[in-house]
């Protein structure tokens, strides 16, 4: 996997994932915590809606850390733990930043690792939906 350089999100880019993650959020009077990482894990941008839980701050990072550790979705990354040997699994989960919950999604443009998108706070389709959003403002951005 081929990784961009960091400078790739510009602050327009990633202003512009947390606004299209926290209109979703809003639609579903739900509030999540957003958080943007570039392809190196560092955190970029982070957004904790008012009412937001305390740990969700923790959740979503931890997502994002995920998509951009493996360059996959959580949701897939869970997907991938259960085809392998117990022990490689438990390994992986051992690390404390690495997580199986919805809501990790990487970005990838043209197959290059850019960065990735965590949201923690909803039910698992609406932490889903919000990165989703996130990932296509960010790829729209940097175009």
């Amino acid at each position: 996997m081929t990784l961009a350089p960091a400078s790739t999100l510009g602050a327009t880019a990633i202003l512009g994932a947390l606004s299209a993650a926290e209109h979703v959020a809003e639609e579903a009077q739900t509030p999540v915590v957003i958080v943007v990482m570039d392809a190196g894990g560092r955190l970029c941008g982070q957004l904790c809606m008012p009412g937001a839980f305390l740990a969700s701050n923790q959740y979503a990072e931890w997502k994002a850390y995920t998509a951009v550790s493996f360059s996959m979705s959580t949701p897939d990354f869970a997907a991938m733990l259960d085809r392998l040997a117990p022990a490689i699994r438990d390994g992986l989960l051992a690390h404390e930043k690495v997580t199986v919950l919805p809501g990790g999604v990487p970005i990838l443009r043209d197959g290059v690792l850019v960065g990735a998108i965590g949201i923690s706070g909803g039910p698992a389709e609406l932490d889903e939906a919000c990165a989703e959003a996130a990932r296509l403002a960010i790829l729209e951005a940097i175009s």
